[in-house]
């Protein structure tokens, strides 16, 4: 018996329990929004111009084309999320397999809206650009006063169609540690491509001493 003794409280503690464990997703998967960033900003850190806006190919993107990309999703993620908190219905969606975004061999093709442009972009327009998207995500998240909503609304994907808000917010870290992924092939390929630009830059000094001294 509770101690208003009429036992009308005990049919709200499931209801605690549930809001409690809300509460702590939502929070490992804000502390895991920020590792992934600190990773990346990290990562970006010390680039050079050219650097970030080199392409392998005219059919690659460059570091500097990833960034606008994952700029341009957690914008439109922080829009979807906002309409998916305007229903008033509840939602019964089982939740989706989304650690396959973290396989780069399963190839994704992004959406329009969210592919970059040909822009040349600095390193500090990108970190701003960074900064933002990631600041107008915290400050929707911030307005949700209930967390066990999230998990309670969807809104449809373009890949994964319906989805809990939750998991739209999950997604984002899995999506830009899949990008970090592609970052670092990025950058090992511009590394190996100085290392043998400078192998045969020296090869060909190489040989040309060795004209001379046959001269």
């Amino acid at each position: 018996m509770d101690s208003s003794g009429d036992g009308r409280n005990i049919g709200r503690y499931p209801e605690k329990i549930k809001e409690r464990e809300y509460s702590m997703e939502l929070l490992e998967i804000n502390q895991k929004l920020k590792e992934t960033r600190e990773e990346l900003l990290g990562i970006l850190n010390g680039l050079s111009r050219d650097q970030l806006n080199k392409q392998k190919d005219l059919y690659s993107w460059s570091i500097s084309q990833v960034c606008q990309h994952l700029i341009k999703t957690e914008e439109l993620y922080t829009v979807a999320i906002k309409k998916g908190l305007k229903s008033k219905d509840d939602s019964f969606i089982e939740k989706k397999p989304l650690e396959f975004l973290l396989d780069r061999s399963k190839k994704l093709v992004a959406p329009d809206i969210a592919k970059p442009t040909d822009e040349i972009i600095e390193y500090q327009v990108i970190i701003e650009q960074l900064n933002n998207s990631r600041e107008k995500l915290y400050e929707m998240l911030n307005t949700v006063e209930d967390p066990t909503v999230l998990s309670r609304r969807h809104f449809i994907h373009p890949v994964f169609k319906e989805m809990l808000l939750i998991e739209w917010v999950k997604s984002l870290y899995l999506h830009e540690q899949r990008h970090i992924k592609q970052i670092n092939e990025i950058k090992d390929g511009l590394i190996k491509g100085c290392w043998c630009k400078e192998g045969r830059h020296a090869f060909k000094k190489y040989l040309l001493g060795i004209n001379d001294s046959n001269s």
